[in-house]
């Protein structure tokens, strides 16, 4: 396998695929046709730079290998033999917000904010928002979300969340300042999406949902607790746990760095969170997750822990991005200085969701290990009086990235399913008050189409 399409593989989810930082290749321009090439004019509100394109198929299946989309960074989301619908026509916008920092090269721009926004032709009233998971870019919730809720009439918004790659931590002056820019620019889109839908429609959307996986779950999260004047709903789909006093990454991560370093046992792996049963995980994750997502995070809170490594990139080849910093085996979140709290404090969670959200995490997640994680933020959620607005599915063997269960399918199942289901259900809940199945386990079926149906029933 190349360096490039590797390298995607191995970073999905939390990481990205640096090595495609060159941007999507270009391919044949956008072109009107039918109701869109009499629209009129949009215009994107606070957009430095906007482009805006007619298709005749906004899904994935249509725009692969054209400057429009961005398979790369999708590399890895999804099993193999997950259907996607085809075959939507409308408008996309490609552009980017004001922004100091350049680490998203896409369409040769080096700026970063970018964003898209796809508008269907049959239009069913309705926005869908998704930020990029992990520090990919704007397209990576492509064939996770866009190509779904598109085919459905739903608009679409998607954010690269102000910053992207492994080196996403040298944005901002401040540690934390660079996580803390994903919540301004997930807020930044919302808006401008909703005028440009009302632009495009004649009217403003009559329901706006946020949905996200891992970080973008995680925005998710932060958005339906501080901007649920934004929104109507949520589904979070694994979505990543910051509490000050833990657990998070770190009280988590250095754990499973000393176990690679042979100073750590599995009996302290369990005990740092890591699911008993998910051993089978580890090797993978040692190679592809653990290392470079401890080093990358710490050093966007904990500058000072190491300053020489990751320092100002975290590597140039794949086996420098991926290589762990050895002084993280030793990385005692709870002994390190006051500062380092208050910065994971501007950023962390709750637990006061103000909209319904719907949460699926898989059992085997050996990144985000659901006891120290989801599990948690469902508590939190309870602790601060909001249980009537959320549903929470612990999904029996669904891991992180669906594309593991590629290797694994004797243990493994696809969440994608599962989060199409939720995805229905929860805006049930919205639009009709139809009350989703009370939070449980989404039981892995013995037999059927694990990659394409799931009930949560």
């Amino acid at each position: 396998m190349r360096l490039r399409q590797r390298f995607a593989f191995l970073t999905t989810a939390v990481l990205t695929a640096a090595a495609a930082t060159a941007g999507a290749p270009a391919g044949a321009v956008g072109h009107p046709t039918g109701q869109c090439a009499t629209h009129g004019h949009i215009s994107v509100p606070g957009a430095e730079l906007q482009r805006v394109s007619c298709h005749d198929d906004l899904t994935t299946s249509a725009l692969a290998g054209t400057q429009y989309t961005d398979t790369t960074d999708q590399a890895g989301l999804t099993a193999q033999g997950t259907h996607n619908p085809s075959g939507v026509p409308g408008t996309q916008i490609d552009g980017y917000f004001p922004d100091t920092s350049h680490l998203n090269a896409t369409h040769g721009w080096n700026h970063d904010a970018q964003f898209v926004i796809r508008l269907p032709e049959k239009w069913n009233g309705k926005l869908v928002v998704t930020g990029a998971p992990g520090v990919r870019k704007q397209y990576s919730m492509d064939t996770l979300v866009s190509d779904w809720v598109l085919a459905q009439g739903y608009a679409f918004a998607s954010t690269d969340k102000g910053n992207s790659s492994p080196d996403f931590y040298t944005d901002g002056r401040r540690p934390g300042d660079a996580q803390a820019e994903w919540h301004r620019r997930t807020t930044q889109l919302t808006r401008a999406a909703k005028a440009v839908v009302a632009q495009r429609y004649g009217k403003a959307p009559r329901r706006t949902y946020m949905t996200g996986i891992s970080n973008s779950g995680y925005l998710t999260r932060w958005q339906l607790e501080h901007h649920p004047e934004l929104y109507d709903g949520g589904v979070d789909w694994e979505g990543t746990l910051w509490r000050p006093q833990g657990p998070n990454l770190f009280t988590l991560l250095p754990t499973a760095i000393a176990r690679q370093q042979g100073r750590a046992s599995d009996e302290d792996m369990y005990a740092a969170g890591f699911t008993r049963g998910s051993e089978f995980l580890w090797p993978y994750h040692e190679k592809a997750y653990w290392g470079l997502t401890q080093k990358i995070y710490r050093a966007e809170f904990d500058p000072a822990y190491d300053p020489a490594c990751p320092g100002a990139s975290a590597g140039s080849t794949l086996e420098e991005i991926l290589a762990p910093c050895s002084s993280d085996a030793m990385y005692d979140y709870a002994a390190r200085p006051r500062a380092v709290h208050d910065a994971v404090q501007r950023i962390s969670l709750t637990g006061r969701i103000a909209k319904p959200m719907i949460t699926l995490h898989g059992d085997m997640d050996t990144l985000l290990p659901i006891g120290v994680q989801s599990d948690v933020y469902a508590d939190m959620i309870a602790d601060q009086g909001r249980a009537g607005l959320h549903r929470y599915y612990t999904v029996e063997g669904g891991t992180h990235v669906d594309s593991l269960y590629n290797s694994h399918p004797d243990r493994l199942r696809p969440i994608l399913p599962c989060y199409r289901a939720a995805f229905t259900a929860m805006t049930a809940w919205v639009e009709h008050r139809d009350a989703p199945p009370a939070s449980g386990t989404v039981p892995r079926p013995g037999s059927g189409d694990l990659v394409n149906s799931c009930s949560l029933r």
